[in-house]
C-alpha cells in the first residue's frame, strides 16, 4: 500500500518574494494542496478497482491512472518551485555555473533559453539533469503528466501555468518570467545539481559506468 501523501508546509520566505504577491503564493498553494488530495484519491480508488478491466480507449483504470500521475507532477513539481523561491536571488556557482557555461556559453544565453522556454510551454519549463548523457538542458511540458523526459531530474522548474503570474501580472508572462528568476535562491539550485551528480555516479541505470 502507498504511503499517504502529505502537503509540505509552505516555505514563509515564499510570501516575501519582490514582485509576487503573497496573495498569489497562497491561491498557488492551494492548488497544490489540492494535487496531493487528488493523488491520495487515485490511489484510494485504484486499491477498490478492479485493474483487470483496463482498457487503452477508456477505462476506469486508464482514468485514474492519468488522473495519477497527473496529480503526483503536481505535488512534486511544486515542492519543488515553492523550495527555490526565498527571494534570494544571485547566480549558480561552483560546478553548476561551470556545466552552464559548457552548455551554454554564457549564463546570458542560459537565461534567455529559459525564458523563451517559458513563454513557449503551456505549463512548464524545466531546468535538468540528464543521468545518461550527463548535462544540463531545458524542457518544456504542455500538460503536466505529458512530455517529461526519462533518466531527467528537474533541478528548476518553472510553473508557467496562468496561476502562477495572472493576479499578478495578467497577460505579461514574460514580466513574470523575469521576477521569477530574481527571486530563485541558487544556492538550493547548486546543491540539487550536486546531489543529482552523485546520485547519478553511485547507480547508473543501465549497468555499471
Amino acid at each position: 500500500m502507498h504511503k499517504k501523501l502529505q502537503p509540505k508546509p509552505l516555505p514563509p520566505k515564499t510570501l516575501t518574494l519582490k514582485g509576487i504577491s503573497p496573495r498569489t503564493i497562497q491561491e498557488h498553494y492551494k492548488l497544490y494542496q489540492g494535487y496531493v488530495n487528488k493523488a491520495n484519491e487515485t490511489r484510494e480508488k485504484l486499491r477498490a478497482l478492479d485493474v483487470s478491466k483496463g482498457n487503452a480507449t477508456y477505462s476506469d483504470v486508464r482514468a485514474l491512472k492519468r488522473g495519477e500521475s497527473y496529480a503526483l507532477d503536481g505535488v512534486k513539481l511544486h515542492e519543488l518551485y515553492f523550495e527555490q523561491l526565498t527571494g534570494a536571488g544571485g547566480a549558480p556557482s561552483g560546478d553548476l555555473q561551470k556545466d552552464i557555461l559548457k552548455t551554454w556559453g554564457s549564463y546570458e544565453r542560459f537565461a534567455a533559453e529559459l525564458k523563451g522556454a517559458g513563454l513557449s510551454a503551456r505549463g512548464w519549463a524545466i531546468l535538468a539533469y540528464d543521468t545518461d548523457q550527463k548535462e544540463l538542458f531545458i524542457y518544456i511540458t504542455d500538460d503536466q503528466h505529458d512530455g517529461h523526459v526519462v533518466q531527467a531530474i528537474p533541478l528548476l522548474p518553472m510553473d508557467v501555468f496562468e496561476h502562477a503570474y495572472y493576479i499578478d501580472y495578467g497577460t505579461k508572462r514574460d514580466d513574470y518570467i523575469q521576477t521569477f528568476l530574481n527571486n530563485i535562491d541558487w544556492s538550493i539550485i547548486n546543491k540539487r545539481f550536486a546531489r543529482a551528480r552523485r546520485e547519478t555516479s553511485r547507480f547508473a541505470i543501465f549497468g555499471t559506468r
